[in-house]
């Protein structure tokens, strides 16, 4: 699989982990359709990269449809990195009462049904597409947490989003085989997110140092030199990646 001169969709492309993913789309020579809600930043990054904004709730089956559109008109369709998404965190029962199941609801909708919207969505359109070498007509990259796996205190609305995500993986990877479509989830640690960076400059160096080596927040241009790797490296198929530096989260 190559980048050069392919199209890549990115959701959540207008910041974080999404934005360092469409600029390295861009530094390979591939085009870029950014997919976010953000409309400000997604077309202010998309006119800088000389890729295309659309501005997308992955959640909605217009939206999704209207990004894959997009990226058909630019060129030939071969990937899809799915980055957008939502961390509540609430507690189960918490001092107010019961978690509000609209909250949960939300995190759901976005993390899980919003990827899947788009992963089937782009699949239906790559495997239309004449296969390349050894067969291969398109990459799914989707994106969950370490909290799919060791989720604290807080997080059983993400945590549990995410590891549906996880899940989805392999199953999903079996489904577009006979498509010669690839899917792999990364699930990163503890990274320089926009949420994160908000937070105070100690506070963030408490968190890196959680991480056994290297003992810092992870950048989020590691996560994309890893989706570049995923993306060329055909065996890569239905496996989730931990992409954070050995941590093991603590409850809290």
């Amino acid at each position: 699989m190559q980048i050069q001169n392919n199209v890549f969709i990115v959701t959540g492309g207008a910041s974080g982990l999404g934005a360092a993913t469409a600029r390295m789309i861009t530094e390979a020579g591939g085009k870029v359709v950014i997919a976010d809600v953000q409309a400000e930043a997604g077309a202010a990054l998309a006119a800088e990269l000389g890729g295309q904004f659309v501005k997308c709730d992955v959640t909605q089956e217009a939206d999704g449809q209207a990004v894959v559109d997009a990226a058909l008109k630019l060129g030939t369709l071969r990937g899809l990195v799915n980055c957008a998404g939502v961390a509540p965190a609430v507690k189960t029962v918490g001092k107010d009462g019961p978690h509000p199941l609209d909250a949960f609801q939300r995190a759901v909708n976005i993390n899980l049904v919003g990827t899947f919207n788009m992963c089937r969505l782009a699949a239906d359109a790559m495997g239309k597409l004449e296969a390349g070498e050894y067969g291969e007509r398109g990459i799914i990259i989707n994106t969950a947490s370490v909290a799919a796996f060791d989720g604290q205190i807080g997080q059983a609305a993400y945590g549990s989003s995410k590891a549906a995500v996880a899940g989805m993986t392999l199953p999903m990877a079996r489904d577009l085989a006979r498509s010669g479509i690839r899917v792999m989830t990364i699930a990163p640690g503890i990274f320089e997110t926009p949420m994160l960076m908000g937070m105070p400059q100690e506070v963030r160096d408490s968190l890196g140092k959680m991480v056994p080596f290297p003992p810092r927040l992870g950048m989020p241009k590691e996560y994309a030199h890893l989706a570049k790797a995923i993306i060329e490296n055909v065996m890569l198929n239905g496996e989730t990646i931990r992409l954070d530096g050995a941590i093991r989260m603590q409850p809290k």
